[in-house]
């Protein structure tokens, strides 16, 4: 105990690395946060602040980043970017009418590269060929569609 308190910062920084080695394994990020708290006392310790003094530093410093850095941290950890795969990265997309489109037969639209069956989303829609559309939404093979409004008819 003699050589803790004669080496105080020392002390401070051994707990302060085997903590954040022991995050490395555990990566809860509850033992960062004490390691911060460590750091923190050592930073007392070598100001020459007395031993129960860096400790209360510490536990003030680890209790503070547990309840106000912590709860982010994992929040942003754990919030990926959303990903569209599949027929959901093609809703939003526009795309080229290949085949007249109405409700009743249902016709070809070209969406990226890839050819699809297609029905207008208003059924009382009727899409002609060489169109275009922004695909609404997709249920099963076939994608649903809006014409897309040009210039001209948005004016008058």
């Amino acid at each position: 105990m003699d050589w803790i308190r004669d080496h105080a910062p020392e002390t401070w920084l051994i707990a302060g690395l085997a903590l954040v080695v022991l995050e490395l394994v555990s990566t809860d990020l509850i033992l960062i946060m004490l390691a911060g708290g460590a750091f923190a006392g050592m930073v007392v310790a070598i100001a020459g602040g007395p031993f129960i003094a860096a400790m209360l530093v510490a536990l003030g410093v680890s209790v503070a980043l547990m309840w106000f850095v912590r709860p982010s941290l994992v929040h942003r950890l754990h919030a990926g970017p959303t990903l569209a795969v599949g027929a959901e990265a093609l809703i939003g997309k526009r795309a080229h009418v290949l085949e007249r489109i109405t409700h009743t037969s249902p016709g070809r639209v070209k969406i990226g590269g890839d050819v699809w069956t297609a029905q207008p989303y208003d059924e009382d829609d009727q899409i002609e060929e060489g169109s275009v559309v922004d695909v609404v939404s997709i249920k099963g093979a076939t994608a649903y569609v809006l014409r897309v409004q040009s210039n001209r008819e948005e004016t008058s």
